[in-house]
Parts: structure tokens; C-alpha cells; sequence
């Protein structure tokens, strides 16, 4: 089963206006934690031939996605 996040935490996508919402009701010191959480994380570390403009165009291409 896959587990699917039901908290407010740090994305590069555009939040959503709920998402937006739960995560300015956070206080800045659960904000910091969270986002000190997502850099410190098992990804964080990973190597990855992608350039940021790779990243920018699938970013923009899920958003697409989203709002389609």
C-alpha cells in the first residue's frame, strides 16, 4: 500500500489553495521543520544527471498535468 502524505510539506510544484492554506497555518517553526525534514531526507543527497533545466521542464510538465 501506498502511503500518501496528508501534511503540509515543501514541494517545488505550485501548492494547490488548500495546500497553500494548511501550510500558512503551520507556525514558522513547524514550517523550518519541515522543510529542514525534506533537505535531510534520503533524496536529498542523491546524485542526478538531470540539469535544473531538466527539472524545470518536468516541474512545468506536471503542473500542466494538474491543472488539465
Amino acid at each position: 500500500m501506498t502511503e500518501i502524505a496528508t501534511r503540509p510539506f515543501p514541494s517545488a510544484l505550485p501548492p494547490t489553495e488548500a495546500e497553500l492554506a494548511a501550510w500558512r497555518a503551520l507556525s514558522r517553526d513547524e514550517q523550518l521543520t519541515r522543510y529542514r525534514d525534506a533537505l535531510q531526507g534520503p533524496d536529498a543527497g542523491r546524485a542526478s544527471k538531470a540539469t535544473m533545466a531538466d527539472v524545470l521542464t518536468a516541474a512545468r510538465q506536471r503542473v500542466a498535468a494538474r491543472r488539465g
